[in-house]
């Protein structure tokens, strides 16, 4: 079993991807092709897509009964203790925004305004 996820990539990437898969959902590719093409089909997925980003899972022959790879992708795959986990990154905290000190436009119009 072979699931390619594919968020913001070309339509194109889309067309090339239902020769081999069938697409269930908007981006997301199931099937059941063999080793070689799998790792065709992942290699074209790099090449072809741009901007966006893609996720590829599969069925193996280890603990967790599958394996994935990430392309352009945030989280990416940790080996722990011979199991793949996802790590996610940090969130960085945004500084607040200043507020500013004085009366806004409206406060001003309702009290000069009379």
């Amino acid at each position: 079993m072979t699931v390619i996820i594919l968020t913001n990539c070309p339509a194109g990437l889309r067309g090339l991807l239902t020769r081999w898969l069938l697409e269930i959902s908007p981006g997301v590719f199931i099937g059941g092709p063999s080793a070689r093409v799998r790792q065709v089909l992942w290699f074209e997925v790099q090449q072809y897509a741009g901007n966006g980003r893609a996720l590829l899972a599969y069925s193996t022959n280890n603990e967790q009964g599958f394996t994935f790879e990430t392309f352009d992708h945030k989280w990416r795959p940790v080996d722990h203790e011979g199991m793949t986990l996802i790590q996610r990154p940090k969130h960085q905290i945004a500084e607040p925004v200043p507020v500013k000190k004085g009366w806004s436009k409206a406060s001003k119009r309702r009290r000069f305004a009379k």
